[in-house]
């Protein structure tokens, strides 16, 4: 069984803007990664002499900075997707508790997994126009930037093509949540000890394996819908897509029927190397971020360190903290006025 556990030193409005921050850092360290690893799913000629190839003819092309296409889109979808996604978690994970407040990992799981579909439904518009930013030519575009794209997506192809997708999107998360519950129930035999005893870097290296593993079983779905949402009519070469299709069933056919059982995992390496370094920025950024709040909120001395401030008490919250400090500053002016009397 496992709690629901927060630090309640920091507020929600800090908490989102830590992990917006460190969600935006991690994913554009890792931006050029990401994007070999949606042209290898997308099956763009860039991919056909492998990703090396396919990194060095995009920078002869089209310019280094094409590493980054699509990544502004990413970075702007993170702040409604961690809100939505914290809301439905939250939520869910109530929902989801016996009378005592306790909640099975199974449970938690499910939780983050359906708030996860919520987030993403909300919000896939956005992961369209980034995967079609993505596979357009920089130097000879079809859209401008985000807002051209969505208008023109919608009046050219309607309101479905923004969704175009969602489907193997929704049915992806099936494989995600079983691998990572997999992970979970193994750990304690992995490391041969109870999870609560478990250190920040074997907590690190768990997340790592469990995203691992759950990319890996889930990554059929997501190219599909990577497929899904590049294809148009309206794109030079059909969006750049190596196999047409009518649908999401179709699509999984011709890729297998084309490029074997196999090409529905094209791209899955880029996409392993990304993990690390994006676990480990993100990490790292967010705690970083959280000591600033800490320190600003007067529970540390010191954003450097976790030093703790002495004679506050941790357990109270930031605006009862407020409300304390302010009422011993009342309390503190009257004395000194007597005294200079």
């Amino acid at each position: 069984m496992a709690t629901l556990r927060r630090d309640g030193r920091v507020t929600a409005l800090q908490r989102l803007g830590c992990a917006g921050l460190a969600g935006a850092l991690s994913l554009s360290l890792t931006a050029p990664l990401e994007l070999l690893t949606v042209l290898a799913q997308v099956g763009t000629w860039h991919c056909r002499r492998g990703l090396r190839g396919a990194g060095r003819s995009l920078c002869r092309t089209e310019g280094v900075r094409a590493l980054w296409k699509g990544n502004l889109t990413a970075c702007l979808r993170l702040c409604p997707y961690s809100a939505l996604q914290l809301a439905a978690s939250r939520r869910l994970v109530t929902l989801f508790m016996d009378e005592l407040g306790h909640i099975s990992h199974w449970r938690a799981i499910m939780a983050g997994s359906l708030a996860g579909m919520v987030a993403t439904i909300v919000t896939y518009p956005t992961d369209v126009i980034k995967t079609r930013l993505i596979v357009q030519n920089r130097l000879e575009p079809s859209y401008q930037g985000i807002f051209h794209a969505f208008y023109k997506i919608y009046h050219q192809e309607g309101l479905r093509a923004l969704y175009r997708g969602v489907s193997p999107a929704i049915l992806g998360a099936v494989p995600f949540s079983a691998g990572s519950f997999f992970v979970y129930i193994s750990l304690d035999t992995i490391w041969q000890q109870p999870i609560v005893r478990f250190t920040p870097l074997q907590n690190f290296a768990n997340g790592c394996v469990a995203a691992a593993v759950a990319q890996t079983l889930s990554f059929p779905f997501e190219t599909v819908k990577r497929k899904m949402q590049a294809q148009s009519p309206w794109l030079p070469h059909y969006g750049g897509v190596d196999v047409h299709f009518t649908g999401m069933t179709d699509c999984f056919r011709q890729t297998v029927k084309h490029k074997g059982v196999l090409g529905l995992w094209s791209g899955l390496t880029p996409s392993l190397l990304k993990i690390v370094p994006y676990f480990g920025v993100m990490f790292s950024t967010f705690e970083f971020c959280k000591r600033v709040c800490l320190y600003r909120n007067g529970y540390i001395e010191s954003p450097l360190n976790y030093k703790l401030t002495p004679g506050v008490d941790q357990s109270l919250h930031p605006q009862e903290l407020r409300e304390l400090k302010l009422l011993r500053r009342e309390n503190f002016e009257p004395r000194k006025s007597a005294l200079e009397n």
